[in-house]
């Protein structure tokens, strides 16, 4: 039960880190100050994800505390909590990750929303996002490939975490659609496209590098006998059929919408659409961070 406790605390955390990130960012290039739609949903949002990860990230430091000393009775012990704080990188990381979620939720509840609260975010976000890659399996990596392997593992968290943060930010803006948004609503999916090609370029890239390190070329043939190769399989399945439905997105589904609100037509139609696709992958993208929070716990093929 503990083993499932810390798969489902990191799935918690990752969630909670690309919204972070993800959705303020999105938030600056969309939208300028005069023209966007009414983003007061977004200070709940941002509040929600930091007080998920920061309190995930306590929870979580209490269940991997309790793997390693052997029982949730020991885990909860000073001694136990100060040595795992102390003396191992994961417990650092944790507490570091509780720290700065704490000082988002301070930001977006203190200050006046805008762009500069975006800003921050973003940049508390980032810190999130690698604190990840901090205790993952791209920072075990040793020898000349370790810093490669480190920066790979940091810039494919962040990918995902801007593609991801986007999706959500995308579907509650659409679930919360009035008729005034629908063309700042067109442009932001319009100008989804050009960052998400970014991401997913990164995504590639750095996905290939970390497979590399972690499974090697000449593993691939046996990759379906191991659990975690198993995983990374569903994992590409995963990602594939999200590729699919972003393409869909950019040369069908927006494009319809922007013919629509030319015409001046009803455009509901279309916009019910994007909700139902935009919402499908953002539940495949959660899905792929549940397949990621297992494979974190796995040696890769690598390592064995």
């Amino acid at each position: 039960m503990l083993e499932v406790a810390v798969i489902a605390l990191r799935w918690l955390q990752y969630s909670g880190a690309v919204v972070l990130l993800g959705a303020p960012l999105f938030l600056l290039y969309s939208f300028r100050r005069d023209d966007g739609p009414n983003l007061t949903w977004a200070r709940q949002t941002l509040a929600f994800a930091a007080i998920v990860v920061g309190l995930g990230s306590l929870a979580a430091l209490v269940a991997q505390t309790a793997v390693m000393a052997g029982s949730l009775s020991e885990a909860v012990k000073p001694a136990s909590l100060s040595f795992m704080i102390t003396g191992t990188g994961l417990g650092m990381a944790m507490v570091a990750r509780a720290a700065i979620a704490l000082l988002g939720l301070v930001v977006v509840v203190a200050l006046t929303p805008g762009r500069a609260i975006w800003w921050l975010m973003v940049v508390l976000g980032l810190l999130v996002a690698a604190s990840f890659a901090w205790t993952g399996h791209g920072a075990a990596t040793e020898g000349p490939g370790g810093v490669i392997h480190l920066v790979a593992d940091v810039i494919h968290t962040v990918a995902a975490a801007l593609w991801l943060g986007a999706l959500a930010a995308l579907t509650i803006l659409l679930l919360r659609r009035t008729a005034p948004d629908d063309l700042a609503i067109h442009r932001a999916l319009h100008g989804f496209a050009g960052l998400g090609t970014l991401a997913v370029a990164l995504l590639v890239v750095t996905g290939l590098a970390n497979s590399w390190f972690l499974v090697g070329p000449e593993r691939l043939e046996g990759l379906g006998t191991s659990l975690y190769g198993q995983l990374l399989i569903a994992k590409l399945v995963l990602f594939v059929l999200m590729l699919a439905l972003a393409a869909d997105n950019r040369y069908r589904l927006t494009p319809s919408l922007g013919l629509k609100l030319q015409g001046a037509e009803d455009p509901v139609a279309a916009l019910q659409r994007l909700r139902r696709s935009i919402a499908v992958e953002a539940a495949l993208g959660a899905a792929i961070l549940g397949v990621v929070a297992v494979m974190g716990t796995l040696p890769p093929p690598a390592a064995l």
